[in-house]
């Protein structure tokens, strides 16, 4: 496919004005050069010519707005002038992959004052003696060559990323995060729920069973009062015994009275 084609199918029905990340890896460049490709695209901030067979970009349009251009695995020797004069605002530029032989060729880089990453792997210049030194010296600007620093730390996954680039992907895993926190809270609320009732449940077998303690308790208190009036009858019963025991000697007597009356 070539790249007319394949940039009006990347298009998918929007104007250009709407792209914001346009990737035409591995289709067919006519004569080496960048067509299909117009000043339209105001808003595009990352574009990808990965492989297409490219030779120049002296087509390149003017693009305001590109802060990340792949490049690699092209044919692309020299005319790098054209990248300053076209993305003032470019901050990683990929040429890995293409025939660039001399540290002079990288020069007009110089004007792209954003640039803070290149990559040049698999390019002859990689074989130059001194050559990471001389490329820093040249591009002041950059922080990362070939993906590492001057003191040879890796960068980042973060500073491989255009800035806003993947505002998109950002604020789904921010929705995704969100409903996963609702979950917890709901899940939360639930638990809540549930020891609340468990509470509940338990003042309510506490009250329960302090009635049933009451009701044992009354109906021991009214067993010891019968038992009580039980032991009051017996004592006034012995008291009656007594009694009779007492006036029984005075019985005698008057018995034995009335016998020597007689």
């Amino acid at each position: 496919m070539d790249m007319k084609k394949r940039i009006h199918l990347e298009l998918r029905n929007r104007t250009p004005s709407d792209v914001r990340e346009l990737v035409l890896d591995n289709c067919r460049s006519v004569e080496g050069k960048i067509e299909g490709l117009t000043a339209e695209f105001v808003n595009l901030e990352f574009l990808s010519l990965i492989n297409v067979g490219l030779i120049s970009v002296s087509n390149l349009p003017k693009l305001g707005k590109l802060k990340k251009l792949e490049l690699s695995d092209n044919r692309i020797s020299g005319g790098l002038d054209v990248l300053a004069e076209k993305l003032p605002n470019l901050t990683h530029l990929n040429l890995s992959g293409n025939k660039l032989k001399d540290i002079s060729t990288l020069e007009p880089l110089k004007k792209l004052d954003n640039l803070k990453s290149l990559d040049l792997f698999n390019c002859e210049v990689t074989n130059l003696n001194d050559y990471r030194e001389s490329v820093f010296k040249l591009l002041p600007q950059l922080t990362y060559l070939d993906g590492y620093d001057m003191e040879d730390r890796e960068a980042s996954d973060s500073d491989g990323e255009v800035d806003g680039v993947d505002d998109d992907e950002d604020e789904e895993g921010e929705e995704e995060e969100d409903e996963d926190g609702e979950e917890e809270d709901f899940d939360e609320e639930d638990d809540d729920e549930e020891d609340e009732e468990e509470v509940e449940g338990e003042e309510d077998d506490d009250e329960v069973s302090g009635e049933d303690e009451e009701e044992d308790f009354g109906q021991d208190g009214e067993v010891d009062e019968e038992d009580e009036d039980d032991d009051d009858d017996d004592d006034e019963a012995d008291a009656g015994r007594g009694e009779k025991r007492k006036r029984d000697p005075e019985d005698e007597d008057d018995d034995d009275d009335d016998e020597d009356d007689d």
